[in-house]
């Protein structure tokens, strides 16, 4: 087994990473430099060697016009001694020349000419237009040669040098660089050790990054609120089941015991109790089942294209024996309003509204629901003119099995408005509501937005 005190934490995990991207940032910029290094280091050499030609084509150029004179045009003879000046010439400027006539044989002769091994440079000497002789002229290690070789040779230590200084200063970008990314992303990974550990309270917080990074921090943090808040959902979601269940359960078990017991008398009103707690129970599966339907139907609906109205006015249909039966009117003010929905399912949303408003609306009250088109949406509002809504409660009606003050006399097992709200959700709208209890007969009024077809 590996012992998890021995894995690398977080903090060893980030000095790696920070290392390698450091090491990674100074390979990419070594390679830049030994290109650029190379590539300037070749053009300089070749730059140094054209001009150190030009200037040994220019010498041997010089060489030859001044060997000219020495040539005696009336006795078709070379003078020895005139050609003194044009080798003094050569030896002074770092090269060693030989002096041929026309036939080729040797006139003159620098010292260390054979034992020069420099390049060659050949002119023919010209007098008068005519030739006479060639000069041969060769470069040794001194005079413009050695000037060019110490050229040449400063030139690549001023390269290497700077290609030195450019790779210490890529070495401590990179480390930079790498310690700026590494710091938040060890940030990350701590954050998410924490979470998986039981603190669901970790954040990563404002952190100073890059872009992409503060975006990526961001989104973690906003998935970890979500995460949390579905957790307190499903936390208060068991509490709330468990306790409404608890009521009916422990009347069912205290009634039978006093039966079993002979405490209490198998009377018709006995067991009308004892059924309708069994009637609440099964009240309360089916609100269940349909909040699990609800939830799987977010995921697959059977969209097709309708009228909201006609989907309104079907649900109004349904519902109207019971708005007759508890005197409450029921109007109904629909316009044509093409929606793309699953009809099943919006007819359970609008079923839900007004159910909902049924309930808190007293007899001799009005009920209104409302449809028509608004722009790339299409709206449907249920109006009452019930007991309203307390304003610190109305925050919370799309919770599940929550109920407000109001409903504390009214049964209900308070997930009608939580599935239609998810519902609508899930066809990409919304459902809001708004109340006014101060005033007599304002009531609340719920508004389902959809996409227009």
């Amino acid at each position: 087994m590996t012992d998890p005190a021995a894995a690398p934490g977080p903090a060893a995990r980030g000095g790696t990473l920070g290392l390698r991207l450091a090491l990674a940032f100074l390979a990419v910029a070594l390679a830049a430099i030994a290109l650029l290094a190379g590539l300037t280091a070749a053009f300089a050499a070749a730059d140094v060697s054209h001009l150190a030609g030009q200037q040994r084509a220019e010498l041997a150029s010089a060489i030859a016009v001044a060997a000219g004179p020495a040539w005696n045009p009336v006795t078709r003879a070379w003078s020895s001694d005139d050609l003194s000046p044009v080798l003094d010439l050569a030896t002074n400027t770092g090269a060693a020349v030989q002096i041929r006539d026309q036939a080729g044989h040797v006139i003159a002769l620098s010292p260390g000419f054979n034992t020069a091994t420099g390049p060659q440079v050949r002119l023919p000497i010209v007098v008068r237009g005519q030739p006479v002789g060639t000069a041969v002229v060769r470069s040794t290690g001194s005079g413009l040669n050695a000037a060019d070789r110490v050229l040449e040779t400063a030139l690549m230590r001023a390269i290497a040098g700077a290609a030195g200084l450019a790779a210490l200063l890529a070495l401590f970008t990179g480390l930079a660089v790498a310690r700026r990314i590494t710091r938040p992303v060890t940030r990350l990974i701590a954050v998410t050790r924490a979470m998986a550990a039981g603190d669901h309270a970790a954040r990563v917080g404002e952190i100073r990054a890059p872009t992409e990074l503060r975006e990526l921090a961001a989104a973690f943090d906003q998935m970890a609120g979500t995460l949390d808040r579905q957790e307190q959902i499903r936390r208060n979601l068991v509490a709330d089941v468990a306790h409404e269940l608890r009521t009916p359960i422990a009347i069912l078990q205290a009634g039978h015991e006093a039966l079993l017991d002979g405490v209490a008398d198998p009377t018709p009103a006995e067991l009308g109790s004892l059924r309708d707690e069994v009637l609440r129970l099964a009240r309360m599966v089916g609100d269940l089942q349909t909040l699990a339907a609800a939830d799987a139907a977010a995921l697959n609906l059977a969209r097709r294209r309708g009228d909201l109205a006609d989907l309104a006015a079907a649900a109004a249909d349904s519902l109207a024996r019971r708005f007759e039966a508890a005197g409450i009117t029921l109007d109904r003010q629909l316009a044509a309003s093409p929606v793309l929905a699953d009809p099943h399912w919006i007819h359970q949303v609008i079923t839900n509204l007004l159910t909902n408003a049924l309930k808190f609306t007293p007899a001799g009250g009005r009920v209104t629901i409302s449809t028509w088109p608004s722009g790339q949406e299409a709206v449907l509002q249920v109006t009452d003119t019930g007991t309203g809504i307390h304003a610190e409660d109305l925050p919370r009606i799309f919770d599940r099995f929550w109920r407000g003050q109001q409903a504390v006399q009214i049964s209900g097992s308070g997930i009608g408005l939580a599935v239609a709200a998810e519902l609508a959700q899930a066809h990409g709208g919304r459902l809001t509501a708004s109340s006014e209890p101060e005033g007599p007969g304002r009531g609340t009024q719920m508004t389902l937005i959809l996409p227009a077809a």
